[in-house]
């Protein structure tokens, strides 16, 4: 540092890299086969691309409108209304995000005051918490059960207070891909039902749910609609992930505050990508098939992990798989969940991600994640070093 330069303060003393670059950079380094972070190796719909070209060439290339451009949040509005029965307003209930994770920040960003609290079910993802604490709120952590990752409805309801402004929901749930039940909806939505909580309804997964299961949404329960922010996200949906584009649904008040933060932190998301993304999405099937081709690939890689030693996790959604290392022939199955995970990507060559770094204190349950949004020729490399374990 230079000696001229004034000392700051760190507003986020305790943040650091995040698990999934850490994971990324060692796997490159390494060479092994990275099914850590949660993204596809495999193109999307070309189709897709070739619509945003058609949006540039058109000179579509200047800000659009800062909650998005009308015709995809009349698109969203349509599919939320086709697959939840619940009609969103597309000028007053729609925004469009610079991905999920820049939508959830706003969101607490707008409805968070300092000494709010905020419950998160752990293990959660690792955006959540800095958000509470930048926005000056408490976290208030309420572990999902281990081993099912089902939420605890008895701790939920003993965490909720005179402070309690915001729960904040991930179903299909990153990372243990468990998805929550109807049943467990109308049980959240009758412990909310009287006080001032709002929900903050992460689904950016929502597609990815396997037969016989299906996703309950928060639109569909009205008790829960009226409360909450929905998020959803076209980078997992249309395998984009780097074009960083998601969604909102709530309440016309709700979203007026959040577009309040949202003009001033991005004010909008990329023009062409939008007009893309509406034109693709007049045609359903991509969303409605992503279900199953994700489930022949969920399927494939558990029958491989299925000749290991590895005790495999429910995988009822995202395209997350968990697995216990407790069980392993190895003497690394003794290793710290983040340790192992290092000793797999050095030695064996595949990058995995620790459960532990999904929660505050670090609990160590023994249980690694590995994403299979990957080729056949990637899970099947990955599965050829893992049949020794």
């Amino acid at each position: 540092m230079n000696a001229n330069s004034p000392v700051l303060i760190s507003k986020a003393p305790h943040m650091g890299t995040t698990i999934f670059t850490v994971m990324s950079a060692l796997a490159a380094e390494k060479k092994a086969v990275n099914l850590g972070q949660g993204f596809p190796d495999f193109p999307c719909d070309p189709r897709l691309t070739e619509l945003v070209g058609d949006a540039m060439r058109e000179g579509l290339n200047q800000y659009p409108p800062m909650p998005g451009v009308a015709p995809l949040r009349e698109a969203v509005a349509t599919k939320i209304e086709t697959l939840y029965g619940r009609r969103y307003n597309a000028n007053t209930e729609i925004t469009v995000t610079a991905g999920a994770t820049q939508a959830i920040l706003a969101i607490i960003l707008a409805i968070v005051h300092p000494g709010d609290e905020v419950i998160v079910l752990e293990p959660c993802y690792d955006s959540y918490v800095p958000n509470i604490e930048l926005a000056g709120g408490r976290v208030v952590r309420v572990p999902l059960t281990p081993g099912s990752f089902r939420p605890d409805f008895d701790r939920i309801r003993a965490a909720i207070g005179p402070r309690t402004r915001a729960i904040l929901i991930n179903t299909p749930h990153n990372p243990s891909g468990m998805v929550w039940t109807r049943e467990e909806m109308l049980t959240l939505q009758e412990i909310l039902a009287p006080t001032n909580v709002v929900l903050i309804s992460d689904e950016v997964y929502e597609h990815m749910v396997y037969a016989p299961l299906q996703h309950w949404s928060a639109a569909q329960f009205e008790g829960l609609a009226a409360r909450a922010f929905i998020v959803s996200s076209f980078g997992k949906t249309y395998h984009v992930t780097g074009w960083k584009v998601g969604t909102v649904a709530a309440p016309a008040d709700y979203t007026a505050e959040l577009r309040k933060v949202h003009q001033f932190m991005v004010f909008t998301v990329n023009t062409p990508v939008q007009h893309a993304l509406a034109r693709y999405m007049a045609n359903p099937e991509p969303y409605l098939q992503l279900p199953a081709f994700y489930q022949r690939k969920r399927d494939l890689f558990r029958q491989g992990l299925a000749q290991t030693s590895f005790k495999l996790l429910p995988g009822e959604g995202t395209y997350f798989q968990c697995a216990d290392i407790s069980g392993l022939q190895v003497p690394e199955k003794n290793l710290s969940e983040a340790d192992f995970c290092q000793w797999l990507t050095a030695e064996i060559g595949v990058a995995a991600i620790p459960l532990s770094a999904f929660y505050g204190n670090g609990f160590d349950q023994k249980v690694i994640r590995f994403c299979f949004a990957k080729t056949d020729e990637t899970l099947h490399a990955a599965l050829d070093k893992l049949k020794g374990l």
